[in-house]
């Protein structure tokens, strides 16, 4: 990995960068440890207020140069930022797979996430439009254009590490805005190598230090974004308790939030469905990346007729899944982040056993040889209520919950029936319940699939939920609006001075 990663030197310590540079102030450190064998990776230095406030006067400064350099200009550095992630694909997922704990195939894929929305991000440095109107004056016209807001900063989530920084800084970027980015301090290896990634395509095209920049720390460095009135848009990912704070402080000095945060998602199985690709999509759904992804299944409901066949082909789907090291090739399951998510998950097998759930897939905690790091379970499968606590909050653990239903409107209620409000879908061949379950009174969520899983959105759609999960929408469509500010604009070019409503105002 010494390639893509930072190389620390005494005058040059990883913990802070405005895009061009790195500095620290402080012996303040984050240890990275990998879950995969739970071995030290490597010691970053934590960024103090003052760097913070450092870094936020170099942002300012950049963005008064930035903004003024034409939309295709940026889009075209955007480009060749995405062919910087090209080459070093491999080595970045490698490293996203091993500080994470992601297969390595999720690894990777993460990466192309980073390169898809940035092809998608040139494309769109093109298309920042806006609308003509008629004015209801003679001479006049009508119309509005979109500005860069200014300062954005970026809260990603362990469990995708450098994807989600990408889906809000490629846009962003296009859109005239700079960018402070802090990453979980539970994965800070992979944002360093980002930003290192993309050092030469800022020097070599005269980028203003400070468009692409980076704060690292815990909850303080949070905080400091969150409740900074000259960081003009937070977009922060995460749970929803993290993103209830974030609201309320960037309301507070009315700022604007983009809010990506818990899930709770659930599969509809109909009588109607084509059994054969819905177990693929269910497994993967539940246990991909230790279903610790804000898209993990987490509740399936399935019609009463079917659940008996269901059972078992669960059983038999789950018997053979391979959980190890995620750099192995045919590795499933990986472990969780770390041991505190370990204890999360026994907390909530306890809590379902003492609800009087039953296990369709025994849970467990996998300890010996391969399993050191103490943070590999067991992916599990237990018949519960909808109803229960546990099932109505998200557990970030490869805990898949079934329940029955018998007709297709109490299945989208029980689908309905969380707090939470980001992905669903649907499993039939039933023309009906499908347009039923995507109709105004179907699924509730910011995602809603027929006949494909809950899990593995493409960059093309605007990415979000509702409810507890926050409202926001990230990467494809119109979600690059999140990042300007909108401006109405009337031109008189005629010779008189008319008001509008027919009010008349004379001399």
């Amino acid at each position: 990995m010494e390639n893509i990663l930072p190389v620390p030197q005494q005058s040059s310590k990883p913990g802070t960068s405005t895009g061009q540079q790195f500095w620290h102030s402080s012996d303040k450190t984050i240890d990275s440890y990998s879950p995969v064998d739970g071995k030290f990776i490597a010691r970053v230095y934590a960024s103090t207020r003052a760097d913070y406030d450092r870094v936020v006067e170099t942002a300012q400064a950049a963005f008064l140069q930035w903004r003024l350099v034409p939309a295709p200009k940026r889009g075209d550095i955007v480009r060749q930022m995405g062919d910087q992630f090209r080459l070093y694909k491999n080595d970045l997922g490698r490293l996203v797979s091993y500080e994470m704990g992601k297969s390595l195939q999720e690894g990777l894929g993460e990466v192309q996430e980073i390169i898809d929305i940035c092809d998608f991000a040139v494309g769109q440095s093109r298309q920042l439009y806006g609308l003509t109107m008629h004015s209801e004056r003679p001479a006049h016209r009508m119309y509005e254009q979109y500005h860069p807001l200014g300062v954005v900063g970026i809260i990603s989530a362990f469990n995708f590490p450098v994807a989600v920084w990408s889906w809000n800084a490629m846009l962003a970027f296009v859109c005239g805005d700079v960018c402070i980015w802090k990453p979980s301090e539970k994965t800070p290896l992979t944002a360093l190598a980002c930003q290192q990634i993309i050092q030469d395509v800022l020097r070599n095209n005269d980028v203003p230090e400070g468009v692409s920049c980076l704060v690292t720390g815990g909850r303080d460095a949070g905080e400091w974004l969150a409740r900074d009135p000259r960081v003009a848009l937070v977009s922060a990912t995460g749970s929803t308790r993290m993103g209830k704070a974030v609201g309320v402080a960037v309301a507070e000095r009315m700022g604007r939030s983009l809010l990506e945060l818990g899930g709770n998602n659930a599969i509809i199985v109909s009588p109607h469905a084509d059994l054969d690709i819905a177990i693929p999509a269910i497994v993967f759904g539940a246990v991909g990346t230790a279903g610790q992804r804000c898209t993990t299944t987490r509740r399936l409901i399935v019609h009463e007729s079917i659940l008996p066949e269901l059972r078992t082909r669960l059983a038999r789907a789950y018997a053979q899944l391979h959980i190890g090291d995620p750099l192995e090739m045919g590795i499933h399951v990986g472990p969780l982040i770390d041991k505190e998510a370990v204890t999360n998950y026994q907390k909530a097998i306890t809590e379902i056993r003492a609800a009087g759930g039953t296990f369709i897939v025994e849970p467990g905690v996998l300890d010996g040889t391969g399993y050191e790091s103490g943070c590999y379970v067991k992916p599990c499968v237990a018949e519960a209520r909808n109803e229960w606590p546990v099932v109505q909050r998200e557990t970030f653990a490869p805990i898949l919950y079934v329940m029955s239903y018998r007709t297709i409107d109490e299945a989208i209620a029980l689908q309905n029936g969380v707090p939470q409000g980001l992905s669903s879908a649907i499993f039939t061949l039933n023309l009906r319940e499908a347009e039923q379950f995507l109709c105004v009174a179907g699924s509730d969520c910011g995602i809603a699939n027929v006949n494909i899983g809950t899990s593995g959105a493409e960059i093309g759609g605007a990415f979000g939920g509702e409810k507890e999960t926050g409202g926001g929408r990230e990467s494809g469509s119109d979600a690059w609006k999140a990042y300007m500010r909108r401006q109405t604009n009337t031109l008189n070019y005629g010779t008189t001075m008319p008001l509008a409503q027919g009010i008349t105002f004379e001399l």
